[in-house]
């Protein structure tokens, strides 16, 4: 029988446990007594890192748990999920809403409860894909950066023991209008950092993620569809698991203004066509590699219930900014490695101009509001501030292909 959780460590990140096992039976002790009986409020919360973060948060014992996301069904099978498991904690004064955490039911519902003593918050554009046009590009723009700022001004009015919030390895030296603007949002949350404690990570790509390439090849194989993925792009993988981990120990063990990463290293790296052939190995199945997206189709049209080979396509990487490698951290930026055995810090970030980023919001708002706006002149805002945004722009995203 299929074990999906087994595969990601047996053929994914290729280690028998947890990165973070010693990690976190070091700092048992501390972690609780920072979570025990805390207020927690976790925006997207249902997402596959939300979700996860909120797995590994509940062994502490929170005293109250509130859960915001705007996708209601996945809201519902996460309690139905918390609920279902033998062992799990899940705090009296526990509330999933479905809800935007811009709107107005969202600040009301902050402003009754006082605040919170724990903030932690996963709502944000993730993939390189949202980046299409210019309306995408608004979207993505608005949910990580506009809307980020609404809510760290309404935390500052109950400000939280701790607020922690998602960034991605994307974020150094990017190359795409996603990872500019989590690179930019760490400052966004850096200028609140003299009103509340701000910490945030960078970490790897999510094995199996919602969304995620991988977690398309169980849904290609469900549907009897060909596998595609790109032969030339090289991630950092971590479980499900990990992923939580890694934001729970930035949340609640991060000192203000650091930046967590899993310390892996090149070797560690995996290719999404390894995995896909991992998997249909897993499945009992060889790959019937095609020359293009058409063939494998039309070759996946013949599929049986007895058929041991499954058609692939497998290609070089065209797409506007895909990143052929990825890091966690720059040249000019301060790494502590000795303080955990499997996470590095970023330390000695200072406190970002905020008057730069009222600028930089000015702009974009300005530019937003006209109708002939235009993806590069988005873009050329984005390299005003951040210098070293290099967008790499082919002409062709990921909705192209399969």
């Amino acid at each position: 029988m299929f074990h999906l959780d087994s595969f990601i460590y047996d053929h994914v990140v290729q280690r028998s446990e947890s990165l973070f096992a010693p990690d976190l039976a070091a700092h048992e002790t501390e972690l609780r007594e920072r979570i025990a009986g805390r207020r927690v409020l976790v925006i997207g919360g249902a997402g596959s890192i939300g979700s996860s973060f909120i797995r590994a948060l509940l062994p502490y014992r929170p005293g109250a748990l509130v859960v915001v996301d705007t996708n209601e069904n996945a809201l519902a099978e996460l309690t139905r999920d918390l609920r279902s498991t033998a062992g799990m904690f899940v705090p009296d004064d526990y509330v999933p809403y479905p809800m935007d955490f811009a709107s107005r039911a969202f600040e009301r519902m902050f402003h009754a409860r006082g605040g919170f003593d724990i903030v932690a918050n996963f709502s944000a554009h993730k993939h390189v894909r949202s980046e299409k046009d210019i309306y995408s590009v608004e979207a993505l723009l608005t949910n990580n950066l506009l809307h980020a700022k609404r809510l760290l001004d309404l935390l500052a009015e109950f400000p939280p023991q701790a607020y922690f919030c998602v960034s991605t390895d994307k974020a150094a030296n990017p190359v795409n209008i996603m990872g500019a603007s989590k690179r930019i949002m760490e400052d966004v949350i850096f200028a609140y950092a003299d009103a509340f404690p701000v910490k945030t990570a960078r970490f790897a790509n999510v094995a199996f993620s919602n969304g995620s390439l991988p977690a398309g090849f169980l849904a290609r194989l469900q549907k009897r569809q060909p596998l595609s993925a790109p032969s030339d792009v090289r991630r950092y993988f971590v479980s499900p698991e990990e992923s939580g981990q890694i934001c729970l120990f930035a949340c609640l063990l991060g000192a203000n203004r650091e930046i967590f990463y899993p310390k892996l290293r090149e070797a560690q790296m995996m290719t999404f066509d390894a995995i896909a052939v991992a998997l249909l190995k897993a499945f009992g199945y060889t790959p019937q590699r095609c020359a293009t997206d058409a063939e494998a189709v039309a070759a996946a049209a013949h599929l049986t219930d007895t058929s041991t080979s499954y058609p692939v396509h497998f290609s070089a990487s065209d797409t506007s900014g895909e990143k052929p490698y990825e890091e966690f951290f720059t040249d000019g930026e301060t790494v502590d490695e000795g303080r955990f055995r499997a996470l590095g810090v970023i330390t000695g970030k200072t406190a970002p101009d905020r008057a730069a980023i009222e600028r930089l919001f000015a702009s974009l708002t300005e530019a937003f509001a006209r109708a002939d706006v235009t993806k590069a002149e988005v873009v050329a805002i984005l390299h005003d501030y951040l210098p070293n945004f290099h967008h790499i722009e082919t002409g062709r995203s990921l909705d192209s292909k399969m």
